[in-house]
């Protein structure tokens, strides 16, 4: 695994060549990636010119943003996928073989049993169109029940359940996107990430609850660095990962007004360091 940048949750929004500069500056192994953007820059500039630059920096591909909302109305839902096979087979021909979306936990207007339904209807076709073109796709579930209180029905909220809708779309080729967060705040111990595999990860958000909130108060979009409150398992987090030999991007998603106020370079170093953090704590090596 390695420390990955993604400049969006840090409230940092600058070109593709800028971004690649931070990563190098700050150390980080990886970057995450818009795939409109880099379908620009290959209009442009040709796709050699986005191998180049990050093989240049010695820069692996995190993922790349999902690149429509599936839970919209139809209409939205067929130019996506219209749109999908292009930008999965520029991502295949970059080596940017993933990408994952979330799972909303709840909702005013389906119940259970038809909301899955309706998951599987919108996401067996995206799934189909991302193996087809050998991209693996990550179902993050969302854990905090002030979410889920807010609407009228629950939906999926937990690993388990993230599990099994990821096997009841039947690609082979969707996994999970495991967020230290949505493991706490589901009552989820991270020695539970023992028991997947490496094949089911697809990609991994780290960062810490906010002190002074049981896990049930926990609020979504307020979270700080990781390996800064303590009240998540860093340590035994990136162990579980690291003794199912995953491979793939380690990504701090904070959601945390501070980090977003900081200057660019001030919020990309501090999250570079709390990465080191969390490896140090955790006795890895970065």
């Amino acid at each position: 695994m390695f420390p990955n940048f993604s400049p969006g949750p840090l409230g940092i929004n600058v070109p593709f060549n800028e971004a690649v500069q931070l990563a190098v500056r700050f150390g980080f192994g990886g970057l995450d990636v818009s795939i409109a953007e880099l379908q620009q820059i290959a209009a442009t500039q040709g796709v050699e010119a986005i191998s180049e630059q990050m093989a240049r920096n010695d820069l692996q591909f995190g993922i790349w943003t999902f690149p429509f909302p599936y839970r919209d109305d139809e209409d939205s839902w067929r130019q996506g996928l219209a749109e999908l096979p292009a930008r999965a087979e520029l991502a295949r021909s970059l080596g940017a073989v993933r990408t994952s979306t979330y799972i909303a936990p709840a909702a005013d207007d389906r119940n259970w049993e038809v909301n899955y339904e309706f998951h599987l209807a919108r996401l067996r076709p995206v799934a189909q169109i991302l193996a087809d073109h050998g991209i693996r796709f990550g179902l993050e579930w969302v854990g905090p029940k002030t979410l889920r209180d807010e609407k009228k029905y629950d939906f999926i909220h937990t690993m388990e359940g993230a599990q099994q809708l990821a096997a009841d779309l039947g690609s082979g080729e969707v996994g999970l996107l495991v967020d230290i967060f949505h493991l706490y705040t589901s009552h989820t111990d991270v020695s539970e990430v023992r028991n997947l595999s490496n094949a089911q990860v697809v990609n991994v958000h780290v960062n810490d609850a906010v002190a002074g909130r049981t896990a049930d108060e926990q609020i979504d979009f307020e979270r700080t660095l990781p390996a800064e409150t303590g009240l998540t398992d860093i340590a035994g987090f990136l162990q579980a990962l690291d003794a199912i030999a995953y491979d793939g991007p380690v990504t701090v998603e904070p959601f945390n007004q501070r980090i977003r106020d900081l200057p660019p370079a001030d919020a990309a170093r501090e999250t570079a360091e709390s990465l080191q953090r969390s490896w140090q704590l955790a006795g890895l090596n970065s």
